[in-house]
């Protein structure tokens, strides 16, 4: 995958924090040992940390994007006139 794909899909994913709510209800209810071991894996801090790390370069990277596509437009305007 590539590395802009890979930010694209980063920066629109919901936090994984959300992830670990709705497993942590779904076990309230059912105690199956899959989910379970899902719920354990994206309640991890290290692996929230790393989430949000990679959820926030992946913004900060489409923002800077955006900021350069417009300096570039109104450079071009600019030269027009």
């Amino acid at each position: 995958m590539s590395g802009h794909i890979w930010r694209e899909e980063a920066a629109k994913k919901p936090p994984l924090v959300q992830d670990a709510q709705a497993l942590g209800r779904l076990i309230e209810h059912d105690h199956d040992p899959a989910e379970v071991s899902y719920y354990e894996a994206s309640a991890d801090p290290d692996a929230q940390a790393l989430d949000n790390a990679q959820r926030s370069y992946a913004g900060h990277y489409l923002r800077r994007l955006r900021r350069l596509r417009v300096r570039d437009k109104h450079a071009k305007t600019d030269r027009q006139d």
